[in-house]
Order: structure tokens, then sequence, then C-alpha cells
């Protein structure tokens, strides 16, 4: 690994405050007026970026407490960043190493976990609008590839980086490494993680702070907190499990926020968020979860929630946030309670999932001057909520959706449920779309086959080849067969592309009604729920050339082939994505890895 100065780390690390040339800042919709006092959290401790520092800029509008919707010149929070977004000409470096470790406990039960750098979530990842980050990643595993993804990123002219081995690259073989290159095009909070089968389910994940502005005004930001259900038998083999199970996936034994959890029996321990009472504070929530839908609230406080996913929203209070596998919600909350301490509790939506602990998923919020101890207060004061469904939000940048084009360049895709039976006479579960349970060759990568000018695929790999024109749209009905025995909400998560939610229903399809669909100005993100058994409509304008995919986010039904991709833009690919970088090189090194004899394991699901 490489380490800079602490010098360069600070400022690496350290959000700065980039400005407005003009004087007056956006209007914003504020809920509430919010304090002053300096921003940003500083660096976090062994960081491994590397950057030039920020100069310039207009003192008159300042990213700062009361100025949060300012940015640069020629750019605030009005920007609609798929539009344009700002070129710092600085590149922000990151070495990562993924290794096993056999001494984590998170929560106390001590299990083998796959660590980035040693440590489980790995590193968060910080970078400001408009820079480049270059990240190294490192494959010290003995007996398994990897790929990482950086979620909700849209890898704008890059798809080569997407990070998803089968589709955009070769596995990362045991020894090698590969670099990465993303362009921040995008700000807010995201994730990244391997795509390497239930890899990230181990611990291959980590968060992404991008600095930008921002809807709403607050003191300062203290940071990520990642949510996950968590299994004492690793990833792999729940996985073998669920695909093989007639009665559905094994319970989490538990669930971790930032890594860490209090067991009943003791062991483990609280994350412990400390603020100042009287000030105001953005927190940054990420669904890093498994097979858990969570519904966070923090015990007598109400919170403003500022984004949805990568999007600024026009922003609202509320006393619980839902989220779905993949997606984030950045909050203020405003220390205007008594000093004490305070339970943050992420609750699990118990309709698409259980957890052993389902209603003991804590944190601590710590005001300054209270006592290390726990909280008292054993019930929230609100109604737990059971459901899996997403927030109800509005951009804050107006957008409306063409509905002249939606009939003419809309696609059709079924999700059905299958079980079926091994060679071997076992149970076998498949999640199919159209039919097709998705498999992936991680030696020769769909991307490689349209770099090689090979048209054509196996039914398994689930290509669907779409607009091949420029400034045009892409509309996607996704519907549940009707009449399956399991019907369960779906995460949908997009590659290369955020997407705007039309229309959604549960248990039916849909009517088929264009008129009842929300074209003007609707929800936008990366990720969106496929209601149990029901549809839900999206659309994006493909301006995106690549290999992308499109998939359920709980790895068992990924890894049952709940998955499809989409050649977009065919015959401009190989122009857009230009310098290739380590491609040939990383399958290269993972063909003569995967094709020793020998090899300890096997690709025994769809390969994401």
């Amino acid at each position: 690994m490489r380490f800079s100065t602490f010098t360069l780390l600070a400022q690496a690390c350290a959000f700065l405050s980039p400005t407005l040339a003009n004087p007056t800042p956006e209007p914003l919709e504020f809920v509430n007026e919010f304090g002053a006092l300096e921003a940003i959290p500083p660096p976090e401790e062994g960081s491994l970026a590397r950057r030039t520092p920020q100069t310039g800029g207009d003192a008159a509008c300042k990213n700062a407490p009361n100025t949060r919707a300012c940015w640069s010149t020629g750019f605030s929070i009005a920007t609609d960043f798929d539009a344009k977004s700002p070129s710092t000409g600085r590149d922000v470096y990151y070495d990562l190493e993924i290794t096993n470790r056999t001494d984590m406990a998170p929560d106390g039960f001590n299990r083998i976990v796959m660590a980035i750098n040693g440590q489980y979530p790995g590193p968060t990842l910080y970078a400001e609008w408009g820079d480049r980050m270059i990240i190294n990643v490192k494959n010290s595993l003995e007996h398994n590839g990897t790929s990482i993804h950086w979620h909700g990123l849209r890898q704008l002219n890059t798809c080569q980086h997407d990070g998803v081995n089968g589709v955009t690259e070769c596995p990362i073989a045991p020894g090698q490494t590969k670099q990465y290159i993303i362009r921040c095009t995008q700000h807010g909070t995201s994730w990244y993680h391997s795509h390497y089968s239930a890899q990230y389910g181990d611990g291959i994940v980590g968060a992404i702070v991008i600095n930008g502005p921002a809807t709403s005004n607050y003191d300062s930001d203290l940071g990520t907190l990642t949510f996950t259900d968590w299994f004492y038998k690793t990833a792999f083999a729940t996985n073998v499990i669920a695909l093989h199970s007639t009665r559905g996936p094994p319970t989490p034994d538990t669930g971790l926020i930032n890594g860490t959890m209090k067991r009943d029996d003791g062991g483990g321990a609280y994350h412990v968020t400390k603020v100042t009472k009287g000030k105001r504070f953005r927190l940054r929530l990420i669904n890093t979860g498994i097979d858990n839908h969570f519904h966070i609230s923090i015990d007598q406080h109400n919170f403003t929630v500022i984004t949805s996913d990568f999007v600024p929203i026009k922003p609202y209070v509320t006393k619980s946030v839902s989220l779905q596998i993949g997606q984030r919600a950045d909050i203020i909350i405003k220390a205007d309670q008594a000093i004490g301490n305070y339970w943050l509790r992420a609750d699990v939506g118990t309709d698409c999932g259980r957890n052993l602990m389902e209603t003991k998923i804590l944190s601590i919020i710590r005001y300054d001057g209270a006592p290390s101890s726990n909280p008292t207060q054993a019930v929230s004061e609100i109604t737990k909520s059971t459901g899996c469904y997403d927030e109800t939000v509005r951009p804050y940048v107006n957008n409306t959706v063409p509905s002249s084009e939606f009939n003419a360049v809309r696609q059709n895709i079924e999700l059905d449920f299958n079980q079926t039976t091994t060679a071997s006479g076992g149970a076998l579960v498949q999640w199919l779309i159209d039919g097709s349970d998705m498999r992936v060759d991680w030696s020769y990568p769909t991307l490689g086959q349209v770099l090689d000018s090979n048209n054509t695929y196996a039914d398994k790999q689930n290509v669907i080849e779409i607009v091949q024109k420029p400034n045009q749209w892409t509309f996607w009905v996704i519907q549940t067969k009707q009449g399956d025995f399991v019907n369960l909400p779906h995460p949908i998560h997009l590659h290369g592309h955020d997407f705007y939610v039309m229309g959604s229903g549960e248990m039916g399809t849909w009517n088929g009604e264009v008129s009842q669909l929300k074209f003007d100005n609707p929800p936008r993100r990366d990720t969106a729920t496929l209601p149990r058994g029901g549809w839900l409509i999206i659309g994006f304008p493909a301006d995106n050339p690549g290999m992308w995919l499109m998939h359920c986010h709980i790895p068992w039904h990924v890894g049952a082939g709940l998955s499809m991709q989409f050649l977009e833009r065919k015959d401009e690919v190989k122009a857009a994505l230009g310098n290739l970088g380590d491609y040939e090189k990383t399958c290269d090194g993972w063909r003569q890895y995967w094709n020793k004899p020998g090899r300890l394991y096997e690709m025994d699901d769809s390969g994401l």
C-alpha cells in the first residue's frame, strides 16, 4: 500500500468549500432555518487519498453552513448533473487490498470476513464533484476472484470501469491488481462492493462520499452510516443453501450499523455518533444489506431528508425513512433535545424479510456532555413499519419525461420464480427474466464480445439491444408473472444510469393506461422497489454507450439468475470507451488462474 504525507492526506479527505461566481445563491425551498458553523469532518484515519487542494473561488458565495446551495462558478444545487458537471482537473488516488481475516467479530461473534485494507466496512472513499478517482484494487484472496462495482456512479463513456465480472471485465485473479477510473459527474453518497457472486455479503463493501451542494443547510457533516443484515455463516455458504432450499433462504442472525452491533449476550458494541446540542448535522445513510429492508428513525428526533440515492430532492421532514437494499438517503438532524443518549433504530421491513434481531438493530446518538451509557428508552414513540416501499420524493431539479416516446421505445420484461431439480435430484431455485436465469462467462465478458464485434449472445446472457440513436429515451415495463406462488418485492438496480420512476403497483399487472403514469418530475434514483407480485415502470435517456447490468440487489436472487444486461448504442461503444486500461491484462491474468487444474471452487450460481 502507498501512503502520502499527512499534509496531502488532510487535503485529500477534508471537504473543501468551492464557490459560486454569482453572489446570490440559487433559490431553495428550505423546510426550516438552519444554523451556522463550519462544515466537513476531518480525514479518516489511514485514508489513502492523495490530491491537490482546490484554490480560488468567489468569497461572496462559498459552500458554507448557510449557503449549501453554492458550489463553484456555473455550478450549484440547481445544476442537473446529467446535463453538465464540473471538471476540477484533480485526481484522487486510493489503494485497496482485499484479504481474508479470521479474527473479526463485528458483533462479538467471530467469523471469516473478507476485509478491505484490513477493515470492515472498507475505507470510505472521498472526492469532490468533478474530481477523478483512480483506484487500484489488489486481490489478495487465496481462492477467489473479485471485482468492485461503484454503485450508482454513471461511468459515462467508461463502461469498462463499471466493475461487473462477466459483463464489463474478467474477475481480478488472486494476486493481481486492477485499476479503476471514475469521473465524479454526480455528487452525494453511495457505496462500492464486490460483484463476484455473493461475495459482498462477506465484507467487501465500503462507502463513497462525493461532496457537493445540498438542498438544505447544515453545520457539520458526520459522514456515513451503513446498515446491513449479517449472517454467522459465510455469504457463499448461505447462498448455496438459498439456491437449493424449498423453504427460502436462511434468516439473518443480526444486523450491523457501520460494521458493529451488540449481541444479547453482551458481545460486540453499539456504534456511537456524537452531536452538539443546538447544531444541525448531515448523516449519510446507506443500506448495504443482503436481504433486509430498513426503516431508520431516531428516538425523539425529526430529521430532514435531502437526497434520494445520488439525486438531490426537495427536502421534507419525517420521523422515519425507508431504505431498500442499495438505496441511500442523506438526512439532516437538529440536535434540539435534552443532552443525553438516544437510540437510532434500524427496524426491518418484515413484509419482505426477517432478522433474528429485527427490533434490536441499534446505534447511539450521543450529545456532547452526555454520559457514556446506553439510552434508556425501551420502545420507539413511532409505530414500526413492516412495509418494503420506496420513499415518495420530488427531485429538486425539475425534469419532464417525454411521454410521446413511451410506446415507441418501451421494453416489456417479465420476472418469474421457478423451482426445478438438479441432475442429482436436489432442489434448484431459479429467478427468471423472460424465462431465462442469467449466467455470465467470467472468462469472456459480454463487453469483450462487443469489442470483438461478436453479435451472437448465449440465451442465458440475457442481452437486450436498445436504442441506437442519439437523444432518445428508453422505457422499461417490469412485470411480475402472475400466478407465481412466491411473490416478493425486489430492489431493482440499474448500472450506467439513474432512472425516473413513472409508476408501480402491487399484486397485479399494469393496466396499460399511459395517462396514469407520472411524466412531470417523477422520482429519480438508481435503485427502486418492484412491489410484491406487481409492476414497475422506469425510463431514462439512452446516452451512455456500453453493456450495462440491471438486476435485483438481493444476492440470493441475482445469484439465482434475476438479472439482465442491455447493450446501449452498440455502434458507438468502441469509440466511446477509448482506452480500455488494463482490460486485457485483467482477463489474461484471470484465464491463467481459472484454467489451471485443481482450482478449489467452481462457479455455482450466476456469477454475479
